[in-house]
């Protein structure tokens, strides 16, 4: 459906944004603390760490496996909707037209008749899209709500070695980022661990 990209980003952009302070809890005093925060790296062994690193979010949407899977299904039963019902409605002018000419002269009564039949096909069509467009968008939701759970997860466990104070997300209509160092990108680890936490996990 048009709409689980975006929709998918903007909770992928909230899962990675609660990373942002993720050091600093319960490091908040001491001289030591502001010496840290003014420097953009901390060192670890003989070498220097960033502190920033960003998330491409179209990237992880377009090669985490399931991710990619999952919204070709939805999309797929969306279209199935839709054509159902351009299907049903196309149905509802055949039996009109079939309804005119086999009657060149309708009387009232018969007129009455053949709109009430349509009308209410019509609003049973109406009303099975309405119904299977609702269980369609709880079951977006869910697989959105599960996939952040798991973003999440990953990047909590991800962020335990890595030790980034910041995790920032770009991706469309989501990139605020006026320029991005290639060095600090992290999708690639980060669509390498969702791609092998997603196929351990049964869904």
């Amino acid at each position: 459906m048009k709409n689980v990209s975006v929709a998918l980003n903007v909770l992928l952009l909230g899962a990675v944004g609660y990373l942002y302070y993720y050091n600093f809890s319960g490091k908040s005093s001491g001289k030591s603390d502001s010496k840290k925060g003014s420097d953009n790296y901390s060192k670890d062994s003989a070498c220097k760490r960033a502190h920033i690193a960003y998330v491409d979010l179209d990237s992880l949407n377009e090669h985490t496996t399931y991710i990619k899977m999952k919204r070709q299904e939805l999309e797929a039963e969306q279209k199935r909707i839709e054509n159902d019902w351009q299907s049903g409605y196309k149905n509802l002018e055949a039996k009109k037209n079939t309804f005119v000419k086999n009657n060149p002269s309708p009387t009232p009564d018969q007129i009455n008749q053949i709109q009430s039949s349509l009308m209410q096909e019509q609003q049973q069509i109406d009303n099975t899209k309405q119904t299977l467009s609702q269980k369609l968008s709880e079951k977006s939701y869910a697989f959105m709500d599960d996939i952040q759970k798991s973003l999440k997860e990953f990047l909590t466990e991800y962020n335990k070695e890595k030790k980034y104070m910041y995790i920032l997300t770009t991706g469309t209509g989501l990139d605020y980022l006026v320029y991005k160092d290639p060095a600090l990108n992290i999708t690639s680890d980060v669509i390498k661990g969702m791609n092998a936490k997603m196929k351990a996990t049964p869904q």
